[in-house]
C-alpha cells in the first residue's frame, strides 16, 4: 500500500504543475493592465509604471510564472494588493468557512445519495425505486444557484425560518445552534444535484453487484436480505461507488463558488470572485491553486481507498 500511495503522490506533481501553468496563462491573458486596475483614480504613468516593476509585470511572461512558481514552491503565495496582507493567510482564513460547507454537503450528498441509490436497487420497478428516480431526475434537472434563491425567497423572506446570508449573525450570533442555522440552505442547495448523481450511479452499481453468482449464493444460503444487501452488495459496490464520490467532492468544492455568493458566505470562492473583480492577481493564482491542490490531495485519498477495498487495483 505504502508504494501504492508513493506512486499516487508521484503522478500528481505533473497535475499540479499544469495547473499552475493554466492558471497563470488565463490571468495573463485576460484584457487591461492589471496595475491600473489595482490603483484605480491613481493609475498615473509613473505609479503604474512603479507597481508593474514590484509586480514583476515588466518581466518576459516565461520569466514572471518562473518567479511565482519558485515563491509557491517555498510556501509564499504573494501578497494580496487589494487587501493588503499575505495571500495564503487569507485563504487560509476563508478556507475554514469553504471547508464547512463543502463538507457537509459533501457529507450530505454522500450519505444520502448512497441510501437512496441501495434504497432504488433493492426496490427494483417498485414505488420506492420510483419516488427516489423522480425525486432524483428533479434535483439534477435544478441548477443549485436558482434552488438557493428559491430557499431563500421560501425560508426566508416567506416564512422568516432561516437566515438569508451569512455565516453567523451580526448582532452577536457565533454559536453552534447559529451556524447550523445559516448553513442549512447553502448546504443543501449545494448538495441537490450531487446527491442525484451519487444515487443514481449507486443504484446502477448496486443492480450490477446484486446479479453476481455470490449474491445468488448467499441468497440461496438463507442469508438475511437485509445482511446481504449491507454485508456483501454494498461492499462490493463501494469499489465503484468511491470514485463517483471523488469526482462529486470536486464539484461540490467547485460548486461552493456560486452558492457562496448567493448566500454571501464568507469562503474561498466569494474571495476569488471579488479578487477577480478587484484583478487582484496573486490572490486569484494562489486561490485557484490550493483549491486544486485540494482535489487532487482529497482524489489521491479516494484512490487509497478504492485500492484498499479492491486490492487488485494496485497491481
Amino acid at each position: 500500500m505504502g508504494g501504492y500511495i508513493l506512486k499516487r503522490l508521484i503522478s500528481a506533481i505533473p497535475v499540479l504543475l499544469g495547473i499552475t501553468v493554466i492558471v497563470f496563462l488565463i490571468m495573463a491573458m485576460i484584457p487591461g493592465d492589471p496595475a491600473t486596475a489595482i490603483l484605480g483614480s491613481y493609475a498615473t504613468p509613473e505609479n503604474v509604471e512603479r507597481l508593474n516593476r514590484q509586480l514583476g509585470l515588466d518581466e518576459p511572461l516565461w520569466k514572471q510564472y518562473f518567479i511565482w512558481l519558485g515563491n509557491l514552491l517555498q510556501g509564499d503565495f504573494g501578497r494580496s494588493f487589494a487587501l493588503n496582507r499575505p495571500v495564503l493567510d487569507e485563504i487560509l482564513d476563508r478556507f475554514s468557512a469553504t471547508l464547512i460547507l463543502a463538507g457537509t454537503a459533501f457529507v450530505l450528498c454522500a450519505v444520502l445519495g448512497v441510501a437512496a441509490g441501495v434504497i432504488s436497487a433493492a426496490r427494483q420497478y417498485g414505488l420506492a425505486d420510483k419516488a427516489i428516480t423522480f425525486v432524483v431526475i428533479l434535483g439534477i434537472s435544478v441548477p443549485s444557484f436558482f434552488l438557493g434563491m428559491m430557499m431563500i425567497l421560501l425560508f426566508a423572506v416567506q416564512l422568516r425560518w432561516l437566515p438569508a446570508s451569512g455565516m453567523y449573525s451580526i448582532w452577536g450570533g457565533g454559536g453552534l445552534v447559529d451556524l447550523i442555522r445559516h448553513l442549512t440552505m447553502p448546504a443543501l442547495a449545494l448538495a441537490v444535484v450531487a446527491t442525484g448523481v451519487v444515487a443514481r450511479l449507486s443504484r446502477g452499481a448496486m443492480l450490477e453487484v446484486l446479479r453476481q453468482d455470490f449474491i445468488r449464493t448467499a441468497r440461496a444460503k438463507g442469508v438475511h436480505e437485509r445482511r446481504v444487501i449491507r454485508g456483501h452488495a454494498l461492499r462490493a459496490a463501494m469499489v465503484s461507488i468511491i470514485p463517483v464520490l471523488g469526482i462529486q467532492a470536486g464539484f461540490v468544492l467547485s460548486g461552493a463558488v456560486y452558492i457562496e455568493m448567493v448566500f454571501q458566505w464568507p469562503g474561498v470562492g466569494r474571495m476569488l470572485v471579488d479578487a477577480i473583480l478587484k484583478r487582484d492577481i496573486l490572490l486569484v493564482q494562489g486561490g485557484v491553486v490550493f483549491v486544486a491542490a485540494c482535489y487532487v490531495g482529497f482524489n489521491i485519498v479516494v484512490d487509497v481507498a478504492q485500492a484498499w477495498l479492491d486490492p487488485r487495483i494496485k497491481t
